[in-house]
Protein backbone atom coordinates (compact mmCIF):
# COMPACT_ATOMS: atom_id res chain seq x y z
CA UNK A 1 0.00 0.00 0.00
CA UNK A 2 0.88 3.29 -0.60
CA UNK A 3 1.68 5.71 2.13
CA UNK A 4 -1.68 8.16 1.16
CA UNK A 5 -3.82 4.84 1.63
CA UNK A 6 -1.94 4.13 5.11
CA UNK A 7 -2.76 7.75 5.85
CA UNK A 8 -6.46 7.35 5.06
CA UNK A 9 -6.45 4.08 6.93
CA UNK A 10 -4.59 5.35 9.98
CA UNK A 11 -6.68 8.36 10.17
CA UNK A 12 -9.67 6.27 9.76
CA UNK A 13 -8.75 3.99 13.00
CA UNK A 14 -7.92 6.79 14.69
CA UNK A 15 -11.77 8.60 14.02
CA UNK A 16 -13.20 5.19 14.91
CA UNK A 17 -11.06 5.29 18.21
CA UNK A 18 -12.20 8.86 19.45
CA UNK A 19 -15.78 7.72 18.16
CA UNK A 20 -16.18 5.27 20.58
CA UNK A 21 -14.08 6.75 23.13
CA UNK A 22 -16.00 10.04 23.33
CA UNK A 23 -20.14 9.31 22.39
CA UNK A 24 -22.34 12.16 20.81
CA UNK A 25 -18.79 13.42 19.16
CA UNK A 26 -19.10 14.09 15.40
CA UNK A 27 -16.77 12.35 13.17
CA UNK A 28 -15.35 12.52 9.78
CA UNK A 29 -16.21 10.38 6.98
CA UNK A 30 -14.37 10.16 3.39
CA UNK A 31 -14.89 8.51 -0.06
CA UNK A 32 -13.25 5.27 1.74
CA UNK A 33 -14.82 5.15 4.79
CA UNK A 34 -18.70 6.19 4.08
CA UNK A 35 -19.69 2.86 2.91
CA UNK A 36 -18.73 1.35 6.34
CA UNK A 37 -19.28 4.35 8.71
CA UNK A 38 -22.60 5.11 6.73
CA UNK A 39 -24.53 2.90 4.86
CA UNK A 40 -23.51 0.04 7.11
CA UNK A 41 -24.56 1.85 10.49
CA UNK A 42 -26.34 0.15 13.16
CA UNK A 43 -28.25 2.81 13.77
CA UNK A 44 -29.45 6.13 11.48
CA UNK A 45 -26.71 8.38 10.75
CA UNK A 46 -26.82 12.02 10.34
CA UNK A 47 -23.94 13.06 7.40
CA UNK A 48 -23.18 16.90 7.19
CA UNK A 49 -21.64 17.43 3.58
CA UNK A 50 -19.84 20.49 4.28
CA UNK A 51 -16.36 22.73 3.29
CA UNK A 52 -14.16 25.00 4.88
CA UNK A 53 -14.97 28.04 2.95
CA UNK A 54 -18.36 27.69 3.37
CA UNK A 55 -19.97 30.26 6.02
CA UNK A 56 -23.21 28.61 6.36
CA UNK A 57 -22.04 25.26 6.52
CA UNK A 58 -19.76 26.94 9.60
CA UNK A 59 -22.41 28.64 10.97
CA UNK A 60 -24.36 25.04 11.47
CA UNK A 61 -21.72 22.83 12.50
CA UNK A 62 -22.13 23.84 16.20
CA UNK A 63 -25.60 22.71 15.64
CA UNK A 64 -24.44 19.18 14.73
CA UNK A 65 -21.71 18.51 17.33
CA UNK A 66 -25.34 19.37 19.63
CA UNK A 67 -27.32 16.88 17.93
CA UNK A 68 -24.35 14.21 18.02
CA UNK A 69 -24.77 14.61 21.80
CA UNK A 70 -28.05 14.83 22.86
CA UNK A 71 -29.08 11.71 20.03
CA UNK A 72 -26.10 9.84 21.46
CA UNK A 73 -26.32 6.32 21.04
CA UNK A 74 -28.98 6.30 18.91
CA UNK A 75 -27.90 8.56 15.79
CA UNK A 76 -24.49 8.95 14.52
CA UNK A 77 -23.41 12.31 13.37
CA UNK A 78 -20.55 12.58 10.54
CA UNK A 79 -19.17 14.70 8.46
CA UNK A 80 -17.67 14.80 4.65
CA UNK A 81 -15.50 17.49 3.30
CA UNK A 82 -16.85 17.51 -0.26
CA UNK A 83 -13.69 19.33 -1.52
CA UNK A 84 -11.82 16.15 -0.04
CA UNK A 85 -14.60 13.64 -0.94
CA UNK A 86 -16.10 14.57 -4.56
CA UNK A 87 -17.13 10.98 -5.31
CA UNK A 88 -19.75 10.98 -2.32
CA UNK A 89 -20.83 14.25 -2.88
CA UNK A 90 -21.17 13.57 -6.47
CA UNK A 91 -22.92 10.61 -6.20
CA UNK A 92 -25.68 11.64 -3.97
CA UNK A 93 -26.33 14.74 -6.17
CA UNK A 94 -24.98 17.45 -3.88
CA UNK A 95 -24.87 20.53 -5.34
CA UNK A 96 -25.45 23.25 -2.41
CA UNK A 97 -24.08 22.98 0.77
CA UNK A 98 -24.19 23.31 3.61
CA UNK A 99 -26.80 19.35 2.98
CA UNK A 100 -27.94 16.88 5.80
CA UNK A 101 -28.49 13.51 4.72
CA UNK A 102 -30.21 11.11 6.82
CA UNK A 103 -29.19 7.62 6.46
CA UNK A 104 -30.70 4.36 7.77
CA UNK A 105 -30.97 0.57 6.99
CA UNK A 106 -28.03 2.20 3.84
CA UNK A 107 -30.66 4.05 2.18
CA UNK A 108 -30.80 7.71 1.87
CA UNK A 109 -34.16 8.56 4.23
CA UNK A 110 -34.29 12.66 3.76
CA UNK A 111 -32.23 16.04 2.99
CA UNK A 112 -32.34 19.01 4.27
CA UNK A 113 -30.78 22.09 2.12
CA UNK A 114 -29.18 25.24 3.82
CA UNK A 115 -28.39 26.45 7.02
CA UNK A 116 -31.53 25.53 8.77
CA UNK A 117 -32.27 26.18 12.42
CA UNK A 118 -31.89 23.41 15.16
CA UNK A 119 -35.31 22.62 15.20
CA UNK A 120 -35.86 22.03 11.30
CA UNK A 121 -32.78 19.41 11.88
CA UNK A 122 -34.27 17.60 14.74
CA UNK A 123 -37.96 17.40 13.55
CA UNK A 124 -36.02 15.42 10.57
CA UNK A 125 -34.33 13.37 13.02
CA UNK A 126 -37.28 12.25 14.72
CA UNK A 127 -39.01 10.67 11.73
CA UNK A 128 -36.20 8.02 11.46
CA UNK A 129 -35.45 7.01 15.13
Amino acid sequence: MGKMTNLVLNTHRLNVLFSSLLKGVTSVVNDQTFEQDVLKSDVPVLVDFWAPWCGPCRMIAPLIDQLAEEYAGKLKAVKLNTDESPSIATEYGIRSIPTVMIFKDGKKMDTVIGAVPKSTLTGTIEKYL
